[in-house]
């Protein structure tokens, strides 16, 4: 009889497709998911990888056994975990993948508290602005928006993604300010241009009573990165389009104002995304659990909705 263990490490091995991703997600070394599913192919006296280089594919045989065991190996471990008396500590590494902006300007305060409360936890935050691959790339959990939900991923919503135009009041001072899209072509404009797909981004904006406008701008100045076209804004430099929380800050303090104040664009939601496992890792469960109270206990969908307040 197979051990839960051999299984295991055979199961996530074929989701993640290397030993060293299946062994960040399940919290052993590489060498010994490596010896578990060796051991396993010996008891079985099959082959269930082709071995390159580069990354593991299942065998034919590996498929069978993948197919046949994956939903059994969940109800086990869940069934195991539902009798369990004592509820394990959440402990290891923690890998999450966040937007710079959003990430250090909101979750980054968070993080005294969630060490003080989870010590056995080690986050290992990426802060970049790109849509990760949970599975593939062994991230436990992200933020942001607009991820494709491949298998296996869910997505807990935790605000609206509205962007808003903003600039430096210098740089309106003296200045006709429009007051809808088709009039905002005169201010200089800084773009934002994709570094995935090299495009200008376009913005489709609406008002508070649903109408819809095209902002058609040609921009005096092309940034790759919102924190850049924050700090031009704030040197006067001319408009940007930014997500309510990147500028909720200076709004607050007026070293920027809102353009165009009864419009924005919305880009959908900011959620938190994370895997669909029936079972989730402790470490995953406290950190899901620890930001989603956090959003609650600070309005912060309602801070960062580009909507008036209805309370």
């Amino acid at each position: 009889m197979e051990t839960l263990s051999n299984l295991e490490c055979f199961v996530r091995t074929a989701d993640a497709g290397s030993f060293s991703d299946a062994a960040r997600r399940i919290g052993l070394t590489p060498a010994a998911v490596s010896r578990n599913v060796a051991m396993l192919e010996k008891n079985l006296g099959v082959r269930l990888f082709h071995r390159s280089t580069r990354r593991l594919t299942l065998t034919e045989a590996g498929e069978r056994l993948r197919e046949g065991v994956a939903g059994s190996l969940e109800e086990l471990q869940t069934a195991l975990a539902a009798v369990s008396t004592e509820r394990a500590e959440p402990s290891g590494n923690l890998k999450v993948s966040m937007p710079p902006t959003l990430g250090m300007g909101w979750l980054m305060p968070l993080l005294p508290a969630f060490r003080a409360r989870y010590t056995h936890i080690r986050p290992e935050w990426h802060f970049e602005n790109r849509q990760v691959d949970l599975v593939g790339e062994g991230y436990d959990a992200a933020i942001g928006g607009g991820f494709a939900l491949r298998p296996g991923v869910v997505a807990r919503r935790l605000a609206p993604a509205h962007v808003i135009a903003v600039a430096a009041p210098d740089y309106l001072r003296g200045r006709e300010l429009p007051d809808h899209p088709s009039r905002a072509a005169p201010l200089d404009w800084i773009g934002l241009r994709s570094l995935q797909s090299n495009r200008l981004r376009g913005w489709t904006l609406r008002n508070d009573a649903g109408e819809e406008a095209i902002l058609e701008a040609v921009p005096a100045l092309v940034l790759s990165d919102p924190m850049a076209q924050r700090d031009a804004a704030l040197l006067g430099l001319g408009v940007a389009m930014l997500a309510v929380p990147d500028v909720l800050p200076q709004l607050t303090q007026g070293t920027l104002v809102r353009v165009l104040p009864g419009w924005h664009a919305d880009v959908g939601d900011i959620s938190l995304y994370y895997a669909s496992r029936a079972l989730l890792p402790t470490k995953t469960r406290a950190f899901v659990d620890f930001v989603t109270e956090a959003f609650e206990r600070e309005r912060l969908a309602e801070r960062f909705s580009a909507l008036p307040s209805t309370g």
